[in-house]
């Protein structure tokens, strides 16, 4: 039987681009690229994984908004519950620690980057969200 892996990952949006972030060669998913956040410990909520997270791996500070999606992806390592929020930057500039690359992309040009497989669902919302916004 497989582990179930909770996670969050942030949506961080700066006027009408959001945040990427490329997984490390030597990570699981090596090389795709993913909403930063990672794994929601016993004793947390997702909104505070989630600010921990992004303040450990990109030594910044987000504010946590509505909730975009909850996708649940089965892996070769695990049964990954990911859940996504709409974050704001309130402090710091984002920093390489655990990934190897960023980039600020508009919701249309997501696609153009190979995404971990359950940021996908989510992507695919943005899309949708940023097209009727229009």
């Amino acid at each position: 039987m497989k582990k179930d892996i909770h996670v969050v990952g942030a949506v961080i949006t700066s006027g009408d681009k959001i945040l990427c972030a490329q997984r490390g060669l030597e990570k699981s998913l090596p090389g795709l690229w993913e909403f930063p956040g990672g794994k929601i410990e016993e004793t947390e909520t997702p909104q505070s994984a989630l600010q921990r997270e992004i303040q450990e791996e990109m030594h910044c500070q987000v504010e946590i908004g509505d909730r975009l999606e909850h996708t649940v992806y089965e892996y070769d390592f695990g049964i990954v519950h990911l859940t996504t929020f709409y974050c704001q930057l309130v402090q710091g500039t984002p920093v390489l620690t655990e990934h190897i690359a960023i980039q600020w992309l508009k919701a249309h040009e997501l696609e153009k980057l190979e995404w971990a497989p359950a940021d996908i669902p989510a992507i695919q919302k943005l899309k949708q969200t940023y097209q009727a916004q229009k």
